[in-house]
């Protein structure tokens, strides 16, 4: 008598937690097809590895205060490298830009750290994922100007990873702390994860040339577990309250009580 050996293969189903994750990003994109303008943004599950970027993640939009994040990296990596030293006045307007977004501190410490052509921190932005910046020339006398720059969501992903794993430990201690503490003015974007999430967020808004810009940046989650990079330019479709509307729900969908393993 002959046997038949019969060898079951068992597919595990994808974990409860990716399909949390496929949902909510579904539920994002339904919501953003009907707000105005255009939204980029990426999430990335820094656990799992897990990264999304909707189809308007690479656009370049302009980056309003966001860019202070970088200027804020850039001196703190300087400084670590023993290329600079910063005053006490300055670690106050870097945390003057963290805290309420102050362009006084942002304009002091370009000028007194850009150089003499003003191209420091742009020709350093690209060491910490800022690939896709660009200056844009034509306002006002200094150029390049940390004011007047485009980038995309992309970028600010790159960043705000970079921040959390690049740098050294206090450093990113230390922003982590001042991103989860910022002005009330602030709380708004990525601040939509609510705060069982404990999110932290750099927030840029301005009304350039071709309407309103709202964006945000930051993480959520225990152990900044999770990162979130958005920019909405609003053109002529609506108006700053309609994206603070806008980014601070989106955060709420991919991130609110994501608590799941």
């Amino acid at each position: 008598m002959g046997w038949l050996l019969t060898i079951a293969l068992i597919i595990p189903a994808p974990p409860a937690h990716a399909d949390d994750l496929r949902s909510r990003i579904a539920a994002a994109d339904a919501y953003l097809a009907g707000r105005p303008g255009t939204v980029g943004y990426v999430l990335r599950d820094r656990v799992t590895g897990t990264t999304y970027r909707n189809p308007h993640a690479g656009e370049l939009i302009w980056t309003a205060s966001t860019i202070k994040l970088a200027i804020v990296v850039d001196l703190l990596a300087r400084t670590y490298a023993g290329q600079l030293k910063l005053t006490d006045t300055d670690r106050a307007n870097i945390s003057a830009m963290l805290h309420d977004s102050d362009n006084d501190a942002a304009d002091a410490l370009w000028t007194r750290y850009g150089g003499p052509d003003h191209q420091t921190f742009n020709r350093n932005f690209p060491r910490y994922g800022m690939t896709d910046l660009v200056p844009v020339p034509g306002f006002g006398d200094m150029f390049p100007y940390w004011g007047f720059q485009k980038s995309t969501a992309n970028d600010l992903d790159r960043l705000i990873n970079y921040t959390l794993t690049r740098l050294n430990p206090t450093d990113t201690a230390t922003i982590v702390a001042a991103m989860q503490h910022v002005d009330p003015d602030q709380q708004w974007g990525v601040w939509g994860a609510g705060p069982e999430m404990t999110p932290g967020n750099k927030n840029g808004w301005s009304q350039e040339q071709g309407g309103w810009v709202i964006n945000s940046v930051g993480f959520a989650g225990p152990g900044q577990r999770y990162t979130l990079a958005v920019m909405n330019a609003l053109g002529g479709a609506g108006g700053y309250d309609d994206g603070v509307t806008t980014t601070t729900h989106l955060a709420q969908i991919l991130l609110a009580d994501h608590t799941a393993n």
